[in-house]
Formats: structure tokens, C-alpha cells, sequence
């Protein structure tokens, strides 16, 4: 897989209550990534693109939901999270900006 692919494995971060509580105390980032991304592939686009070091990455696949459009019956996609934890010492700064 060449560099330029790695930068599409992962599509966003994904920020919740329970993504923030994960970070906080298990030094843990969520991502959506590609649903045919696999472990080995997000840790490599992790370390790539954030300049850490993975110690370890947990996937998980998260059903659609269904929808309605007033009779119409519809569904979401379905999509992949991955847990990144870091090794100690490691920390990935979303916002970019410095404390004044």
C-alpha cells in the first residue's frame, strides 16, 4: 500500500461524549475509517499521519439505522470505528492551537 492510501484509511474523527470519556481516561482515539480497513493498516495511517506510536487498535463495525421518510422505509450505511490507543507520552492534538 503506497503512502497516498494510507491517507484515505482514515475518514474523520469521531467526537462524542463517550469518545472524549475514552480519551480521557484511556489514552484512546476513535476514528471512521473504511469498512475494508484492517488493524495493521489503521495503525500504519495513525502513525503516518499524527507522527505517534499505536500501541494497540480495537475495530468495531456499527450497523445503519433505519429510517423512515414518511411511508418510504430507509437505511443508513453501515460503518467501521477503530479505537487507537497510544503508547505513554503520545498525544494527538485535534484542535491544532495553543494554549494562551
Amino acid at each position: 500500500m503506497t503512502e497516498q492510501d494510507l491517507f484515505h484509511v482514515i475518514l474523520a474523527p469521531h467526537i462524542s461524549e463517550k469518545s472524549s470519556r475514552v480519551a480521557d481516561k484511556n489514552r484512546q482515539f476513535v476514528f471512521s475509517v473504511q469498512r475494508s480497513a484492517t488493524k495493521p493498516l489503521i495503525k500504519q495511517a495513525v502513525e503516518k499521519m499524527f507522527s505517534v506510536e499505536v500501541e494497540s487498535v480495537t475495530v468495531t463495525r456499527v450497523k445503519g439505522k433505519v429510517k423512515r421518510q414518511g411511508k418510504t422505509p430507509g437505511r443508513r450505511q453501515d460503518w467501521k470505528k477503530a479505537y487507537v490507543r497510544l503508547k505513554p507520552g503520545q498525544e494527538i492534538d485535534f484542535v491544532g492551537g495553543q494554549a494562551k
